[in-house]
């Protein structure tokens, strides 16, 4: 059934063209049998074709060519060397009159490494047609690796059953690789199966294994086989903790490299990067400047990859200045690091100052990409910088090639929203030569929202509704809207809708970074230990507020309440209850850091300005869209958010 189905292949598929591998080592054979042919030495110094052309003449004058110990050096030259070229080590190979396993692999490894998987397959259907090619033990996880890239779960298990053609199913790094192939094309209980037919599975075995339960989105299947391992080692490690941080699983991410360093397990590069890249992400300032302190301690070199990570962690934490520091320190920037520190000030309201870095960028000779001009364009629509958006924008196109995707478009219909200029932000949209996305009607729908635009408003919410009914958000900002009006029968018109839908309202949450714990707070509950003295603390801010004439802004209520009910309502958002624990829980004087998963609110924007003053304290406050930093009864988004 397999043979068939693969020769039937090669009747489908079009050879598709290659080109030479740029990164896959080549073969080092024993210094003994370079010694016999002095010739081969002159392959350590090849640096085109031409000069392997003439090393491989003289093999040939010589007769040393017959040798294929001689013609594997060659072969793999042209086949794996960022020099070579693999059309040339085809033509080479189907001159080789007695070609072995390891030349047939070569070739096979050269099609799977460029990423032409379906060559490497083709060659394998020749292999088996020719009574002077034979695979090896070798073969079999090179095909698999092919269709885990192509992915085919058919073809694989075609190659399962040539494993067993051939009784290959004793040996491990076979099995290992059927058990990867099985993953990456998404079948677990395949995956399963091959394992269980493992009878001494080894370290990679049970780190394939959580690798792919983790890929699946099998986290309780990962973290058994994890805890079931005979012994656990670093590549173990770092598969649980980059694994859940790629899966949005932080916390946990976190708990498992504090346990890893209680093993004394010492974590590489990719594991630090994630775990820096996990405290950005929960806003967990106090265990980023931990593990920045644990790779100074242990002497970590910060590459790049570590430093734009640090970089990225400090911005995402409301610590310009840290990020900063990081940045001039790295002696090695990419446009992935310049692109972390420009965004990164775009959104901590230091536009003015990310516009300078771009032009620094520019002069260090470091080509943007589209991501770079995302940040640059955020940078104008949040500093009110309209004029300068519109140069940058064009710049992409005239200046660097850069065709302007959705998110860019995007990005100028929230320059011209922010700004008022209603009629240009829907010019833009009309004007785009691709479809509009929700994303863009939602930040015209935002735009109208806050310059009071409901007649607009109220069409743009209808069509958004109608592409996303299940989009919460939208609901809230459509009601918004009506709020504002006093239009209280339609916010309770779309209250009935979303509960006919199904669709319920996120629930306003904040979390506060303090000692290396994260604590969590939800709009109006109880839940925290020290509840009590927090609602004490939050009975003090109410009435320090109202001495200093705080009026709370009740249109912020999406329910036709009484006054007071209101008032009570607005006092207790997740972020004021995080306020009132970061101030009972922290040093005088200390900045207090809050991470938001709702945009802040008109009312909790003007009570932190004028907490900041009274109580002494920078509040920085990180919401879904940007940060605002307060002090001294000011905000850096200038209130215009």
């Amino acid at each position: 059934m397999s043979s068939s189905l693969l020769l039937n292949l090669s009747h489908q598929i079009h050879v598709s063209p290659s080109h030479p591998n740029k990164q896959s080592p080549l073969w080092i054979p024993n210094p003994q049998l370079l010694s016999k042919y002095p010739l081969l030495h002159q392959l350590s110094s090849c640096k085109s074709m031409k000069h392997l052309q003439q090393i491989h003449a003289q093999t040939i004058t010589t007769g040393i060519f017959a040798d294929n110990f001689v013609t594997s050096r060659i072969l793999s030259f042209s086949a794996l060397s960022p020099h070579g070229s693999l059309p040339y080590a085809r033509r080479l190979f189907a001159q080789i009159p007695k070609p072995d396993p390891f030349l047939t692999n070569t070739l096979i490894r050269a099609f799977v490494s460029i990423g032409n998987p379906i060559d490497a397959l083709l060659f394998y259907i020749q292999i088996l047609e020719s009574p002077l090619l034979s695979p090896d033990i070798h073969t079999i996880p090179l095909l698999l690796k092919a269709c885990s890239e192509i992915p085919s779960l058919v073809l694989g298990k075609a190659i399962h059953s040539h494993i067993f053609k051939f009784g290959w199913f004793s040996h491990v790094s076979v099995l290992n690789s059927l058990v990867h192939m099985y993953f990456s094309c998404g079948s677990v209980d395949f995956a399963e199966i091959a394992f269980n037919g493992i009878l001494s599975p080894d370290n990679a075995t049970w780190n394939i294994m959580i690798g792919g339960y983790l890929k699946c989105g099998r986290f309780e299947a990962a973290h058994r086989v994890f805890d079931e391992m005979p012994e656990r080692n670093a590549i173990s490690w770092s598969a649980m903790i980059n694994g859940n941080v790629q899966n949005s699983c932080f916390k946990e991410a976190l708990e498992l490299f504090r346990k890893m360093l209680a093993e004394k397990v010492e974590p590489n590069e990719s594991v630090l990067v994630n775990v820096i890249s996990a405290c950005a992400r929960l806003g967990a300032l106090e265990q980023g400047k931990w593990v920045e302190g644990y790779v100074r301690r242990k002497n970590v070199e910060i590459t790049v990859q570590i430093g734009t990570a640090l970089v990225d962690m400090y911005l995402k934490c409301g610590w310009v200045e840290k990020a900063l520091e990081i940045f001039d320190e790295m002696r090695e920037r990419n446009v992935l690091a310049w692109t972390a520190m420009i965004g990164g000030l775009a959104v901590n309201g230091r536009g003015k100052d990310a516009l300078h870095l771009f032009s620094q960028m520019q002069l260090h000779g470091v080509r943007p990409n589209h991501v770079t001009f995302v940040g640059v364009l955020n940078a104008c629509s949040h500093s009110r910088l309209v004029d300068d958006g519109v140069t940058y924008f064009n710049s992409m196109t005239s200046t660097y090639g850069l065709k302007p995707n959705i998110q860019h478009y995007c990005c100028m219909v929230d320059l011209y929203g922010r700004a008022g200029l209603l009629d240009k932000a829907k010019a833009v949209i009309e004007s785009m030569p691709m479809e509009p996305n929700p994303a863009i009607w939602g930040a015209l729908l935002n735009a109208c929202r806050i310059h009071g635009n409901a007649q607009l408003g109220e069409q743009i919410g209808k069509q958004l509704l109608e592409l996303e009914p299940n989009h919460s958000g939208r609901y809230v900002l459509l009601s918004n809207v009506y709020a504002a009006e006093g239009r209280w029968v339609d916010v309770a018109n779309l209250r009935r809708v979303m509960r006919e839908r199904g669709v319920t309202k996120t629930p306003g949450c904040s979390f506060i970074d303090l000692g290396g714990t994260v604590h969590e707070f939800i709009a109006g509950d109880n839940l925290h230990p020290q509840s009590e003295e927090i609602y004490a603390k939050l009975d003090e801010m109410n009435e320090v507020l109202k001495s200093a004439r705080y009026k709370p802004n009740k249109g912020q209520v999406l329910l036709d309440m009484d006054e007071e009910e209101k008032e009570t309502a607005i006092f207790h958002h997740s972020e004021k209850l995080a306020i009132a624990f970061g101030l009972i829980s922290s040093e005088m004087n200390a900045t207090i850091r809050i991470t938001k998963n709702l945009r802040v609110c008109t009312d909790c924007h003007a009570a932190t300005k004028l907490l900041s003053k009274i109580y002494k304290r920078e509040i920085v406050v990180r919401d879904r869209s940007r940060f605002h930093h307060f002090k001294d009864g000011s905000c850096s988004c200038m209130d215009f958010w």
